[in-house]
């Protein structure tokens, strides 16, 4: 959701439509979704190691898949058709955002060595330009902005291409262009480190930089940080950036580390945009990456290690070739996640060894004796939703499994179905923001009320017991 919400806010702004209409669709599908594999979603890592306890051996890496892909299914069909029509047209705090912040920058990409034995035009920039939206303004050679039309000039190294653009488009471009940024020798270092982002931030009055340039301030070789790009309220210009003299009002975009970018802008008295930093991707080494994770599911489904060991090895390789710092692992962990984890482990345990767990099944029994057994796994599923959408998905499957497993018991039936069932239905919490962390990253952006949630995720719900309990009694016969 985290990598959706930036594109998804960017094609709202372009379409000129309300966030709020597609935001939480985005949300209810990335949830959906995540129920298709054991490492999708946490209900299903919890329920699989619940199991391995219980029964002596854990669900398999795709295990989930036929229930969980033919749920996510109707669920997408559902959001996508349907669901999207009963949310409101609001106003999310990114649309203030997103008009003070829509300019476009006027930047300046270097052609590399790799171009030395090409024979390419600027004019062969444009396709891939039009496909990011992204304007080819021209051509720099020599320190000076070439003249006339510059479609059918020659690129020749240390050349540089003038471009118009957003800063991910522009970023996107330069990468599958095989383009360079300005100065990137200066952050070969960074680059190595998987840290370099682009930074937004306005120019105040009074400003360091006002009035003066990048290159009279020496903001790369003080505090390697390139100007990249500046954005004066959609108007263009044939000055070069680092000579372009900098006014209030104007958007600058900063490419560097974070740290050195918000030291940098403080240094020059300029006020960073919050929340519009665009990482730079590392496309030379995205294969390499696909490959050292799809390595550890493919030990993980082979048995040759477990899950755990096998993920944590993933992630010790990608910081071996320099993708990710050991820094960034540590701080990309969720410590609260875990607290939790250890608290509600033994709570389970407690809740169990008292009894609640069987008093609960034996009110659920209860209450459908006499109806097909199928009946109480419907009602299972619906009070482990209920208890997701006020609870932590987590601690609701941590609780729902032992109720799970004593119904299997009383009734000698197969555990694994009401073991799915707890599963999906923990996985399914739609109908407030706190119910699920996805839920709760939407609610600014969207501009959604509480009772949003359940207009669109009642139905939702519905839909998903429907579609669930027919797949459970197929895949996973009582």
């Amino acid at each position: 959701l985290a990598l959706l919400m930036p594109l998804d806010s960017e094609t709202a702004a372009k379409a000129r439509r309300a966030l709020s209409r597609s935001l939480m669709p985005l949300s209810f599908a990335t949830i959906l979704g995540g129920m298709v594999t054991l490492i999708g979603t946490p209900p299903n890592i919890v329920i699989a190691g619940y199991r391995q306890e219980a029964l002596g051996a854990p669900f398999g890496m795709f295990d989930f898949a036929p229930v969980g892909l033919a749920v996510a299914a109707a669920g997408i069909a559902y959001v996508s058709l349907l669901g999207w029509r009963l949310l409101p047209q609001r106003d999310g705090a990114w649309g203030t955002e997103r008009e003070f912040a829509q300019g476009r920058y006027v930047a300046e990409l270097r052609v590399g060595e790799r171009f030395d034995e090409k024979d390419q035009t600027v004019g062969d920039f444009y396709p891939l330009a039009d496909e990011h939206d992204v304007h080819v303004l021209g051509i720099v050679r020599g320190g000076r902005r070439q003249p006339g039309f510059a479609a059918r000039q020659e690129v020749r190294p240390g050349d540089f291409i003038v471009v118009e653009g957003e800063p991910g488009a522009i970023e996107a471009f330069m990468g599958q262009g095989e383009l360079e940024f300005a100065g990137s020798e200066k952050h070969a270092e960074s680059v190595t480190s998987g840290g370099l982002v682009l930074t937004e931030a306005i120019v105040p009055e009074g400003a360091r930089i006002a009035g003066r340039t990048a290159r009279s301030l020496k903001l790369l070789h003080r505090h390697a940080v390139t100007l990249l790009g500046v954005s004066r309220k959609g108007r263009r210009f044939r000055d070069r950036v680092r000579l372009l003299g900098i006014k209030p009002g104007d958007v600058l975009l900063l490419l560097g580390t974070p740290e050195r970018n918000a030291a940098a802008a403080s240094w020059m008295g300029v006020l960073p945009l919050e929340g519009r930093e665009t990482p730079v991707v590392q496309r030379s080494k995205a294969w390499l990456s696909v490959g050292i994770f799809l390595a550890a599911i493919a030990c993980a489904v082979a048995g040759w290690a477990p899950l755990p060991v096998a993920l944590a090895a993933a992630v010790v390789g990608l910081v071996a070739i320099g993708l990710v710092t050991g820094r960034e692992v540590y701080e990309s962990i969720e410590w609260k996640v875990i607290v939790l984890l250890a608290s509600l482990v033994p709570l389970a345990e407690a809740f169990e060894a008292v009894g609640g767990a069987d008093l609960i099944a034996g009110q659920i029994l209860a209450a459908t004796h006499g109806f097909p057994a199928w009946v109480a796994l419907v009602v299972l599923m619906i009070v482990t939703m209920t208890l997701s959408d006020f609870l932590n998905n987590v601690a609701t499957t941590l609780i729902a499994a032992p109720v799970a497993l004593g119904i299997a018991a009383a009734t000698g039936t197969n555990p694994d179905a009401w073991l799915m069932a707890v599963a999906v239905a923990a996985s399914c919490a739609f109908l407030t923001p706190v119910g699920h962390k996805n839920n709760t990253i939407i609610l600014g952006p969207g501009g959604y009320h509480f009772g949003d949630y359940w207009r669109m995720g009642l139905p939702l719900e519905l839909l998903v017991v429907v579609v669930a309990v027919p797949m459970i009694l197929v895949v996973w016969p009582l």
